[in-house]
């Protein structure tokens, strides 16, 4: 099942807090680390954990996402992490929704992640100088 990608009218679309945060997961990616939840959240100006922040970092990584795959990149968000260090389950329902996951095990997900990380990081690679 596919879902139609078309975020470009969303909530944060377009917005200074949208090209921030798309900016701090493209500096994560070029370093080949990561972004935690909680950062993306104070960007966002939300400091306090709950389903509010959950849902607004969801909704961010998700206009993100739909974006970066539109336009041939991998999932951006699979460097996004929980406290914990691996991303939520929201990540996997987003990418099973945008047709990038079929087969929903915890060794398929695993696969997916690792294939996802990758393939963020040989995107947005930092070149050496010449």
């Amino acid at each position: 099942m596919e879902v139609h990608m078309s975020r470009e009218h969303g909530k944060y679309w377009g917005r200074q807090q949208f090209l921030l945060v798309y900016t701090e997961l493209i500096t994560a990616a070029r370093y080949r680390g990561t972004i935690t939840y909680q950062e993306i959240a104070a960007i966002l100006g939300i400091y306090k954990a709950g389903n509010h922040m959950a849902r607004e970092v969801g909704l961010m990584l998700g206009e993100i996402v739909e974006s970066e795959v539109r336009n041939g990149q991998p999932m951006l968000s699979a460097i996004a992490v929980s406290s914990n260090g691996k991303p939520s389950d929201g990540f996997y329902i987003l990418a099973h929704n945008l047709g990038l996951l079929s087969e929903d095990t915890p060794e398929a997900r695993k696969r997916f992640l690792d294939d996802q990380q990758r393939a963020v990081y040989d995107t947005w690679k930092k070149e050496p100088k010449a």
